[in-house]
């Protein structure tokens, strides 16, 4: 155990010595929190609105003024005498175009059923998906404000509940909640499988292997050493993290720091056998970065982070069962917004211990002293 404790020192020494090596992990949770936190959004707080208001009504204009009064919309233009609307969408001058068409105060009034026309650019499908919905509620609120002045009684009559929705463990609705948990798993993940790959390759590199692989030190001692500051500073770098969006976005913690850390250990032994396995069949640190970035950006894309993954076909789905970061995503997001427990994710503990062991056992074998 004392020569494992010595090989932990010379990491750390060879670590703090790095120049390259301190940024990637002092400086870059906080980086990483604070821009890709606010880039990896899926809200939409400026859809630019093309009104093409026909009637020039009072109907028509209260209708431009909840739509203006939207935090969401951004009217760009207000021009009554467009022959074609479409031509905005065309040019990628607006994300959705507002028809209000003649007589629409007229018809409501006589048979309560006006109508406008909605276009939506929907390249973008879930940009469209958001511009429909926030269109729809903003003209379903509308529409019950309207009938209420009309047909106050009747209105009161039909309506007799009052419905008040509460969203459980993100009550404001706000995405970097969502987010900020998913976006510190690719951090792990960066310092677990890159660093600890790249440095044990390096070591190849520049032939300080050679002189371990002279000395007494059993290969269980040598990697243990090599791979247990990286595990330290995983741990380190999570809670960093959670610390920067717990300060800067506000997010509540609401689960138990302990447990979350007892699922990022086994997290880490896994990403951290990864790396090693990685290492073992790279000669350069390129090769290294290139295979471990093949690898994450599948991962990533299938974990879950951005798009929920129960959206996936049946047989990607399947398929995820092996990606690390579809189980630590989702332990994130319930351990720090939900306040789940150990119990609650048991299972996922058991297949991440699990998987880790049997990646650790491979990359020990895979892995040569001699080499």
């Amino acid at each position: 155990m004392r020569t494992v404790l010595y090989i932990i020192q010379k990491e750390f020494l060879q670590i703090l010595r790095n120049k390259s090596m301190l940024p990637i992990i002092f400086m870059l949770p906080v980086v990483q929190m604070m821009i890709l936190v606010f880039a990896a959004t899926f809200e939409m707080k400026e859809i630019k609105l093309q009104i093409v208001d026909r009637d020039n009504s009072t109907l028509s204009r209260e209708l431009i003024s909840d739509f203006s009064g939207s935090p969401f919309f951004k009217i760009v233009a207000l021009d009554p005498d467009v022959e074609d609307p479409e031509t905005m969408l065309l040019k990628n001058q607006a994300n959705a175009v507002l028809v209000i068409p003649n007589n629409f105060e007229k018809d409501y009034y006589n048979s309560m059923n006006g109508e406008v026309q909605l276009l939506v650019d929907a390249i973008n499908g879930t940009a469209a998906e958001l511009t429909y919905a926030y269109s729809g509620n903003i003209l379903q609120r509308y529409n019950t404000k309207i009938a209420a002045k009309v047909l106050q009684a009747d209105v009161q009559r039909t309506m007799p509940i009052t419905i008040k929705p509460r969203f459980w463990y993100n009550e404001v609705l706000d995405y970097k909640y969502y987010m900020a948990p998913g976006i510190l798993v690719v951090l792990v993940t960066i310092i677990g499988m890159f660093l600890a790959g790249v440095n044990l390759v390096r070591e190849r590199e520049i032939g300080t292997i050679e002189q371990i692989n002279v000395t007494p030190i059993k290969k269980w001692q040598f990697l243990a050493g090599k791979l247990i500051p990286f595990w330290i500073i995983g741990l380190f770098d999570l809670l960093l993290g959670l610390f920067v969006a717990w300060v800067a976005f506000r997010i509540p913690i609401r689960g138990s720091i302990p447990v979350l850390l007892l699922f990022a250990s086994a997290y880490l032994l896994l990403i951290l056998s990864l790396g090693l396995l990685v290492s073992t069949i790279s000669k350069t640190q390129q090769q290294v970065a290139l295979m471990g970035f093949f690898f994450l950006i599948v991962f990533i894309l299938m974990s879950g982070l951005f798009t929920p993954a129960e959206s996936m076909p049946h047989w990607a789905q399947d398929i995820n069962y092996l990606n690390p970061l579809f189980y630590f995503v989702k332990i994130m997001r319930h351990v720090v917004l939900k306040g789940s427990g150990i119990m609650d994710l048991w299972q996922d503990l058991v297949i991440l211990t699990g998987y880790g062991i049997v990646m650790l056992s491979v990359a020990v074998k895979s892995f040569k002293k001699t080499a």
